[in-house]
């Protein structure tokens, strides 16, 4: 089974090179990710100090950027000589307003053993300008990195949001009936079997079972759909739903704790400590590369003294300081990180739960697609194909649901939904036959519904074409006389095809496996245009099936709903599961979750997967290709600290607007 873990909270924490990443506060996090905690605001549990800390924040930067214009200004365009030391008290104190955050995190990493960080690396080099005289260019590169580390921050709060928003959808309080009073109290204190109020435009705190005759539920938060959903007596209703129209009453089928929604918001809150093998690269290289750009910027500085006539220090020292500027790796630590978490919630507004953004890499590289049947492809609900019979077609329908509706059968409920509207006779002396069907008096007449095998048990005549029917059949015979049949099938999803189709049309060939039938199972898949099909399997053989696959070099992806499919979405390269009606075995298991059960949604994950590596791809590519040429023309002493400054931040701010572009992307 692929690694998880369990989360309470979401924040972001800078690493050793300032990359922002994702983390889980528990203890396993903490053992793993060796990095402090006291250097940055939460997110959580005190959000009211962080909005005034950053407001503060905001306003000493704007002052700070107003004292440095106004300088600027006074010197260069309207030529007024200032005293000197009245434009290093000026200067400072705009240093100051911008950086005071950057410099005391910078001191708390060396006072704790780590020196190469990006706070250290910019209090270095703006040290190093102050020292030589040039004040407006120190104050210029911590004001600019700091408008920078402000971006990023907007970037991350809008990353953040879709997944936020699922946060925010957990009622806080719940109406319980009891002792035919409503009492209001906590969705912790409700136990399953008790039965809840939910009034319309409330949302629903609890899963359960629909106890009114019916009711109306956006299910947005869960599915990703605008559409609202109809639900019927005695259907399940999970919690995040909002009840849409009348007020409805829903009994408790599980704890607080246990719902699904509650899970969903695990998993997703497991998937922003998951790092995908890109990120986990770039975050290695950071940890090298900070300590060798340290290196070169002294060798810049010092080397120089040996080889070059007339020596200047301050020449060399500002050649070194622009080099560190230039070298600081924000871009690549900040934008990739954003662009993995971005992906995460684009896939989350469109209802497809990815457990890790390691998973958003792989779904991209798979090449065949295993699924799984019923409940998967298929609706998994029995309906009616077809009805032939040799009596009056409404007595027929009558008689066969009259009888069907005394058994609790999937079959029997298929015959007796499709009668609708026929008003239903009672029937007397029901017997029913385990494996076979039905048998009973309706009016004057006895009445048989079941298989060919009940038919031969009475000795019923029937026409032998009949054993030849792929289908699920209900034969009905009145007063040992053949009256008709029906075939009930399970419903192909209506996006199925279209999402075989768009595989195909991307390279991924599909197979499907099930328990059912072969000449079921063969029928399904030539509807669906699936070329490879296997039925009559048990759960191992699906194992078996995919691990052949494997041991041929395949990349797979399987997808399926049920607990007998768990072993082998744990098998798979990316495992995904159908979170709607799918078992809790396979969601826990599976990588990915479809959270409205549309097989379209996997050709969704899919398009997320390859948006988010391309957006990280050319991040890498253009960080990495301005960064190498404006760190030479540095130490050649082409470019100064504010060209430096200007490349620095300039290449984080494009490359963060590039991981921006994920979360306006329509699937």
């Amino acid at each position: 089974m692929k690694e998880e873990t369990s989360t309470k909270h979401i924040h972001l924490e800078d690493d050793c090179c300032g990359a922002e990443k994702t983390s889980n506060h528990n203890h396993q996090a903490h053992d793993h990710s060796g990095h402090d905690h006291d250097d940055h605001d939460h997110d959580h549990d005190h959000g009211g100090d962080e909005n005034a800390s950053l407001l503060l924040s905001r306003w000493t930067l704007w002052l700070s950027l107003a004292i440095l214009a106004a300088f600027l200004v006074t010197t260069f365009i309207l030529h007024i000589e200032v005293n000197r030391y009245f434009e290093i008290g000026l200067m400072l104190s705009a240093y100051l307003l911008a950086g005071y955050k950057t410099v005391i995190r910078a001191f708390k990493k060396v006072g704790r053993g780590d020196f190469f960080n990006e706070f250290s690396l910019m209090t270095i080099a703006t040290f190093g300008a102050f020292y030589i005289g040039e004040f407006s260019e120190g104050v210029a590169v911590m004001i600019f990195y700091e408008i920078g580390e402000l971006i990023q921050d907007l970037a991350v709060s809008r990353s953040k949001r879709s997944i936020k928003a699922l946060l925010d959808i957990r009622p806080d309080a719940v109406t319980v009936i009891r002792n035919d009073q409503n009492l209001i109290m906590s969705p912790l204190e409700v136990k399953p079997g008790e039965k809840i109020l939910v009034k319309p435009g409330e949302k629903v705190a609890l899963d359960g079972i629909l106890i009114s005759d019916s009711g109306v539920f956006n299910t947005a938060a869960l599915t990703g759909e605008s559409k609202p959903s109809t639900k019927t007596k005695s259907e399940s209703i999970f919690a995040g739903m909002i009840n849409a129209e009348k007020a409805v009453e829903i009994e408790v089928n599980a704890l607080f704790k246990d719902s699904k929604l509650s899970r969903i918001l695990e998993m997703v809150q497991d998937a922003t400590a998951r790092k995908a093998p890109t990120q986990l690269l770039v975050s290695k290289l950071a940890k090298i590369y900070t300590p060798i750009v340290f290196g070169l910027a002294l060798l810049i500085i010092l080397v120089p003294y040996f080889f070059v006539q007339n020596y200047e220090f301050q020449q060399w020292l500002y050649r070194g300081m622009v080099f560190l500027v230039i070298a600081c790796p924000c871009a690549l630590t900040i934008s990739i990180p954003l662009g993995y978490f971005g992906g995460i919630g684009l896939a989350s507004r469109n209802g497809i739960l990815v457990k890790g953004s390691n998973f958003l890499d792989v779904v991209t590289g798979i090449d065949t697609l295993v699924s799984d049947k019923t409940g998967t492809l298929t609706k998994g609900v029995f309906k009616v194909q077809k009805v032939e019979t040799v009596i009056e077609p409404k007595r027929f329908l009558n008689l066969s649901a009259s009888l069907e509706q005394y058994s609790t059968h999937p079959v029997a409920k298929a015959v007796v939904q499709y009668a609708g509207n026929v008003n239903l006779a009672k029937s007397i002396d029901v017997e029913e036959f385990v494996g076979l069907g039905l048998k009973g008096q309706i009016e004057e007449n006895i009445v048989l519904c079941g298989n060919t095998k009940l038919m031969q048990k009475f000795s019923v005549n029937y026409p032998v074409e009949l054993e030849k029917i792929v289908e699920t059949i209900v034969i009905t015979a009145v007063d040992n006389a053949y009256a008709g049949y029906l075939t009930i099938a399970d419903e192909i999803k209506e996006d199925s095809a279209q999402a075989i189709k768009e595989l195909k049309a991307i390279g991924i060939e599909t197979i499907m496996l099930s328990g059912d039938k072969q000449a079921v199972t063969s029928s399904i898949a030539k509807e669906l245009a699936i070329e490879k099909s296997y039925g009559d399997l048990l759960p191992e053989d699906k194992v078996r099936i995919v691990q052949e696959l494997k041991d041929q070099g395949k990349r797979i992806a399987f997808v399926g709903d049920g607990v007998n499919d768990a072993p082998v979405i744990a098998l798979a390269d990316v495992g995904i599961a159908m979170g709607g009606l799918g078992s809790d075995a396979a969601i826990e298991t599976a990588d990915i979750v479809i959270q409205n059960d549309q097989p379209s949604k996997i050709v969704s994950a899919i398009k997320v997967g390859k948006i988010t590596k391309s957006v990280v791809y050319q991040n890498i590519a253009l960080a990495m290709g301005v960064k190498i040429l404006v760190m030479a023309l540095g130490a050649g002493g082409i470019s100064t600290l504010w060209e430096a400054v200007f490349a620095d931040v300039g290449v984080a701010l494009l490359a963060i607007l590039n991981a921006f572009r994920i979360q306006g992307k329509s699937l």
